[in-house]
């Protein structure tokens, strides 16, 4: 049991290793290593590690953390304005692109109505939790072509995360509706109980267990994330609709402390998340796919290089045409392919599609593996055509 756990850890370790080497040539995320290094000992080519129920239970909260700090990362107050407006615009465009774009990979694939909506939907995805990272680090963060980042990527993870809930309603949607709003309710009443000053104790006790054993504010952060993740799974919801809305809850609770405290337990959350269980799901979801199934199907592959070029069309071109004047041509063009960088939904998408039977193995795997491409590709191309204006001083681009 303990064998797999070390071997996970081990290649934890290795990933951001090999991420700074090759970074001498190009930018390499770390999950996408993750997941390549999963590929190469798992049970597809190598056999060294397989999924036991120690790294089934870890990989599960490795999601759950995934997008707790997906919505953490969510400011509701700055949720506002023309971007936010426009992003809705285009996920709406992208949508419709995508079910159409799905339909026909659906005929490829000898896919139904089911897998051209899953397919859709997984196409209109954006992963905001991994390209904020990359906006921080490349100092975009706070410029208007990174408030237009954020509110693409926002809407384009947020709304994808309820619309999966219904559709793996076990073909009762309008049951899922009602849980789902059930949900909501709930959600939003603890968002708004977060927002009113908390009495005394708790605001001083955040901060001044900082640096002790109690560590109030990570015992009270897991505490709301196991609770609403054990809510929607109560509610037959999907685990990051509880994760994610966990991380907007307590992003409200931290707003009663100074923001250096906030950025202290940020970093402790941060470092459970990324130090520990996310990697667990990365390297996870790598070992599942199974290599032989993907590489011996003609289709799969066609399936890979087709769903690569959708990606970017189905997110690329409503991004485009919702934000033309709002930005100039250069800086539109780098929003439109980090709109259309995607994963961890993909992951969840294809593998729920998997276990209604819309999709075989070597279809989820080919659509993972073109994910992993939009992540590796996307944001590099982007950051080489990022503007020197909203580069960070002394960064001239050349790495």
């Amino acid at each position: 049991m303990l064998t797999n756990v070390l071997m996970i850890s081990l290649l934890a370790v290795l990933a951001p290793l090999a991420a700074d080497q090759l970074g001498r040539w190009m930018i390499f995320p770390t999950a996408v290593l993750e997941i390549g290094s999963g590929i190469l000992v798992g049970p597809g080519v190598l056999g060294l590690v397989h999924i036991d129920g120690t790294v089934h239970g870890l990989a599960n909260f490795g999601l759950a953390m995934l997008f707790f700090l997906a919505g953490y990362e969510l400011d509701l107050a700055g949720l506002r304005g023309p971007p936010v407006s426009r992003a809705l615009l285009s996920w709406l465009l992208s949508l419709l692109a995508g079910v159409a774009v799905g339909a026909l990979l659906a005929v490829l694939i000898g896919g139904g109505a089911a897998t051209a909506l899953a397919l859709g939907l997984l196409l209109a995805t954006t992963a905001l939790g991994m390209l904020l990272p990359l906006l921080r680090d490349a100092g975009q963060l706070d410029t208007p072509l990174g408030t237009s980042v954020v509110a693409v990527g926002a809407v384009g993870e947020f709304v994808p995360i309820v619309a999966v809930t219904l559709l793996f309603s076990g073909g009762r949607p309008g049951h899922a509706t009602l849980l789902l709003l059930c949900f909501t309710v709930v959600a939003a009443g603890a968002v708004a109980l977060a927002t009113r000053r908390p009495p005394a104790p708790v605001p001083r006790l955040l901060g001044a267990t900082l640096g002790t054993s109690a560590q109030f504010a990570v015992r009270l952060t897991l505490l709301v994330l196991v609770g609403m993740v054990w809510l929607a799974l109560d509610l037959h919801l999907d685990i990051v609709l509880g994760a994610f809305a966990a991380g907007m809850v307590i992003r409200q609770v931290l707003t009663s402390i100074s923001d250096r405290e906030a950025e202290v337990i940020e970093s402790k959350l941060e470092g459970i998340g990324f130090g520990f269980l996310i990697p667990f799901f990365f390297v996870a979801t790598g070992m599942r796919i199974n290599v032989s199934a993907l590489v011996g199907s003609a289709t799969a592959i066609a399936l890979m290089v087709l769903a690569v070029l959708a990606l970017l069309v189905v997110r690329a071109v409503p991004v485009g045409l919702t934000f033309r004047g709002m930005l100039p041509p250069r800086q539109l063009r780098v929003l439109s392919l980090y709109a259309s960088t995607t994963l961890p939904l993909v992951v969840v998408i294809s593998r729920g599609a998997l276990d209604n039977g819309w999709l075989d193995e070597a279809s989820a795997d080919a659509l993972v593996a073109a994910a992993m491409i939009s992540v590796l590709v996307y944001p590099l191309v982007a950051l080489r055509l990022t503007p020197s204006q909203v580069r960070p001083p002394g960064d001239d681009g050349s790495r």
